[in-house]
């Protein structure tokens, strides 16, 4: 089997890529990766406590190698920081990076055209799946989470702290992708038929965040609602 690493954003997107990963014999993830913003201790998008991610990663019995990011950090900086990070995991005998993306073309051959750099293989377990019924999946299989985060252009804070399911899907605008892949939202998963125990979680404040775009890109000047939470008790 093919030592991998697989991305760890800690949402549902990777917690069904890993799902999906375990069910085949070909790859057997040895690491989760996971990008930190070292000025907030926070997962980079999703917001999310980083003392949550190192619970999730006992939970799962995996090691998690953590890319601590500056503020603001430009894609030399970034680029640095991530293949310094698998390099040493090549070192150790991975050979694979695998991601959760599902449909997005320009991130797919930017993610291979980095790896191919180093002598890495990238995987992608949920390219070109159904994102509706990958909602379906997730319920199915066990795998519980909850939205932390929301874009504003597309969702009102009402949907911070809503648990994915069949229900959540059917309460999504039309213009908004059943996974969030446009980065409509983001999530935290708490639960999985591969944890050893649930995570309890405590909703706390939510906090709206606008974020100016990047060189007049319209595109990204927008804010989000995140929802913080933390192991309960």
């Amino acid at each position: 089997m093919m030592k991998t690493v697989l991305n760890w954003s800690s949402g549902k997107d990777a917690a069904l890529a890993y799902n999906m990963l375990l069910k085949q014999t070909q790859y057997q993830v040895t690491h989760l990766l996971t990008t930190i913003s070292s000025e907030q201790d926070r997962i980079v998008m999703h917001g999310v406590r980083e003392r949550l991610l190192d619970v999730q990663a006992e939970r799962m019995g995996l090691p998690v190698k953590k890319i601590m990011l500056p503020a603001s950090p430009d894609d030399a900086i970034y680029k640095r920081l991530m293949l310094d990070s698998l390099s040493t995991l090549k070192d150790e005998g991975v050979v694979a990076s695998a991601f959760g993306d599902i449909f997005l073309e320009d991130l797919k051959n930017y993610r291979e055209e980095q790896l191919a750099t180093i002598g890495m293989q990238a995987v992608f377990p949920l390219w070109k799946k159904d994102t509706r019924s990958l909602i379906a999946t997730l319920e199915d299989e066990g795998i519980e989470a909850m939205t932390v985060c929301v874009n504003e252009n597309y969702l009102g804070k009402e949907f911070l702290g809503r648990k994915i399911d069949r229900r959540f899907l059917n309460d999504l605008p039309d213009d908004v992708d059943p996974c969030g892949e446009n980065g409509e939202f983001h999530t935290f998963v708490y639960n999985a038929s591969y944890f050893n125990a649930p995570i309890p979680i405590v909703q706390k404040e939510g906090v709206y965040k606008k974020y100016p775009s990047p060189d007049g890109d319209n595109k990204w000047d927008t804010g989000f609602y995140f929802l913080d939470i933390d192991v309960a008790g």
